[in-house]
């Protein structure tokens, strides 16, 4: 070996031991960072995780490190809190300090820190008062957006009757559907299906979507405002998506699941039959008399696990957690697979049973684990529009149709496709027939 050769092998073994030892000292000591595997310099824990499904990893981790524990994804260093008790005590106990806003390598470069999502700090608080101010002006949470729902639900229905009984992908009309709901919010109307620019809209929300599965890797003259057109259309952009994708995907979800158990679909559909009857659209006032169905979207949204390791949160701030110190900047991902699949709460949670939810006389039964929409202050923005929209879309479509699979149900599999970001189903068909 020539000797500038030697001494450059020398030079970047002799640096990759002082990372190596600089990412080891970080971890000891009380006080520190909470403890975790190894991690090697620049490529982080990359070796030993499962980037194709990490929360599996992060699962199999926690065996070993308990409920908070360090990885490095590459130089990000991440904080995991794993199980209902961690998960709590640091977005609802110390819910200020675990407020920011974690890196995502993709949104970083596609939103710079602009809307409600993907902001911190000052920006942050504005856009999201704004946001919610907005949102319930326009009607979310009221009778208008109720109606809206109403509304879209029976063109939905007219869609599906349109099917006649032929096997069908319910991924576009349910997206579609979904989307024109946003829409009527946002843009203040709906679009016909066929229109080119909401099919334009839709294909970009999906490749948007699909990116983000792959992820690892008006006072504009005033200069302290934050409601300049870049931020202003950025949250446009960031409740299009987010309402939009969640619930479409939860509501093929849930139509899979109740193809895999036909006995749990005729049961809603006596409930239904019950309390709402044919001849009129279900309606929000309707949910509390329905403890079976409630019950049913309540296990269909805990089983799919949609969001596993939940949006990651940052520390605001050098935080005191536990027996740690967790340095400003860190990202958290607060493990939400934890919380709903705890099976102290929930009996067998890799099963799909409504009787999580239901007490002993079939009363629905509210739960502290119950946080597909996370919690603390970066809860979902749009949870309330969300829960409306599961329940009278699905209790829509079972109004008027008995789901048909094209295969045994016991052939099919509902496990979710697993992601760092959004779980989704496999993709399959269904037939429709008219009640």
């Amino acid at each position: 070996m020539e000797p500038l050769g030697a001494a450059t092998v020398f030079l970047v073994i002799c640096v990759s031991c002082l990372l190596f030892f600089s990412a080891w000292r970080k971890r000891s000591g009380s006080g520190k960072l909470p403890p975790g595997p190894v991690a090697f310099p620049i490529i982080g824990n990359m070796l030993q995780l499962n980037v194709r499904n990490l929360p599996q990893s992060i699962h199999e981790l926690s065996a070993k490190y308990g409920p908070v524990f360090t990885i490095y994804l590459g130089s990000l260093r991440v904080v995991v809190l794993y199980g209902q008790e961690a998960v709590k005590e640091a977005l609802i106990d110390q819910g200020d300090e675990f407020s920011g806003r974690g890196k995502l390598a993709l949104a970083d470069k596609l939103a710079k820190g602009t809307g409600i999502i993907f902001s911190n700090g000052e920006r942050w608080k504005q856009l999201r008062r704004f946001a919610l101010t907005t949102l319930r002006n326009f009607g979310m949470g009221k009778k208008s957006v109720e109606e809206r729902i109403q509304e879209e639900a029976r063109f939905l229905v007219e869609r599906l009757r349109n099917t006649h009984e032929r096997p069908f992908d319910p991924t576009i009309p349910l997206t579609h559907a979904v989307s024109n709901i946003i829409c009527s919010i946002v843009f203040g109307d709906r679009f016909d299906y066929e229109d080119q620019k909401f099919l334009t809209l839709i294909k970009l929300t999906e490749e948007n979507n699909e990116l983000l599965r792959s992820l690892l890797g008006q006072e504009q003259q005033n200069g302290q405002s934050e409601f300049n057109t870049e931020n202003l259309v950025r949250s446009t952009i960031d409740l299009f998506l987010a309402g939009t994708g969640t619930s479409s995907t939860t509501l093929r979800h849930g139509l899979l699941i109740l193809l895999k158990y036909p006995d749990i679909e005729e049961k809603v559909h006596e409930e239904i039959d019950r309390v709402i009857g044919r001849s009129r659209s279900p309606c929000m006032a309707d949910r509390s008399q329905m403890p079976y169905t409630d019950a049913v979207i309540h296990e269909i949204q805990r089983f799919v696990n949609l969001v596993p390791l939940s949006v990651p949160h940052a520390v605001a701030r050098d935080t005191h957690f536990r027996q740690y110190v967790i340095p400003k900047g860190t990202t958290i991902f607060p493990a939400l697979q934890s919380v709903l699949g705890d099976s102290r709460e929930f009996p067998k949670p890799e099963q799909f049973n409504p009787g999580h939810f239901l007490d002993e006389n079939g009363a629905f039964k509210k739960s502290d684990f119950f946080m597909p929409f996370s919690a603390g202050k970066r809860i979902c923005v749009g949870e309330g529009l969300a829960r409306m929209e599961i329940f009278l879309i699905l209790t829509m479509i079972l109004q008027n149709f008995t789901l048909k699979s094209p295969v045994d149900p016991k052939d099919i599999d509902i496990t979710p496709l697993p992601s760092l970001v959004v779980n989704s189903p496999k993709p399959y068909q269904l037939c429709v027939l008219p009640r």
